[in-house]
């Protein structure tokens, strides 16, 4: 899944050595340029490499007919379709969902329509204790019944309790993404809990009325957010060009939510 598709994405793409089929839905979270610009040349790019499979395309509902006319004059003879989901940028609704994950639209407050997007992975099933299941000789065909809770019965009568069997599972992840926005207090009780926040951080203190004006956030802001909703961990990003050391911002957030980290470029985060 790629959020966003920035001017230069297919370059950052090469650079990460990501595989470019990978790529099965883009989320938009709104139509500037800086989160916009790439689409189309991914796109065709997508389509010289030889790919067949759709891609699924979510964004706001004026994108539709601005991308319909981009494929029609730059990519004639694509190979395959791409398929456009509008959003309604202004309630919080699900868009998507597999077997393993989740994505709901977060409301933003920014100068045009603008969402930010809300990625939960789905609750797994217990992990099996091999040396208990020897232990007992509990066939394999049962796994997956004690897998859902199953107690076992041994031929003696005696039930072996289901917590002996298993280990819980890893607890499910969650991974917001909170795209250009103004500060907005209501928004940590949407992000209750959530593993890993990335909040824009345009600015720091010092140019918090621009913040407000250009309807950007600052990264004290964004540290409040993140510490409100009680996430592990805050990513600060979206930068001005205007700050040469964005550890200024750093310093700022993690003076409200010390577990806050800068986005950098390529790297790999741990949600």
């Amino acid at each position: 899944m790629l959020v966003d598709c920035g001017e230069g994405c297919q370059l950052q793409l090469r650079r990460s050595r990501l595989n470019f089929d990978k790529i099965n839905t883009v989320f938009l979270s709104h139509l500037h340029g800086d989160h916009c610009f790439g689409l189309i040349g991914l796109i065709s790019t997508l389509g010289m490499l030889g790919r067949i499979a759709p891609l699924h395309v979510y964004a706001p509902p004026a994108l539709g007919p601005m991308l319909k006319t981009q494929v029609e004059i730059f990519c004639g003879a694509l190979g395959y379709e791409v398929e456009f989901h509008p959003l309604d940028t202004k309630e919080a609704r699900l868009v998507y969902e597999d077997r393993s994950l989740t994505v709901e639209t977060i409301p933003l407050d920014h100068r045009v329509p603008c969402c930010g997007f809300l990625f939960r992975e789905k609750p797994t099933l217990p992990h099996i204790r091999r040396d208990m299941i020897d232990f007992y000789g509990i066939p394999v065909s049962q796994i997956n019944n004690v897998k859902n809770g199953m107690d076992w019965q041994l031929d003696t009568g005696e039930v072996v309790p289901n917590s002996r069997l298993v280990t819980p599972a890893e607890p499910p992840r969650s991974y917001a993404y909170c795209s250009d926005t103004r500060y907005m207090p209501g928004l940590a009780a949407r992000l209750k809990g959530v593993t890993t926040l990335y909040h824009e951080s345009t600015y720091g203190e010092d140019k918090k009325l621009n913040a407000a004006k250009y309807y950007h956030s600052t990264a004290m802001e964004a540290a409040q957010v993140a510490r409100d909703a009680g996430v592990r961990q805050l990513i600060l990003g979206h930068f001005s060009a205007r700050y040469t050391d964005e550890n200024v911002l750093l310093d700022e957030a993690r003076s409200v939510f010390p577990a806050t980290v800068l986005a950098k470029e390529l790297a790999v985060y741990d949600v």
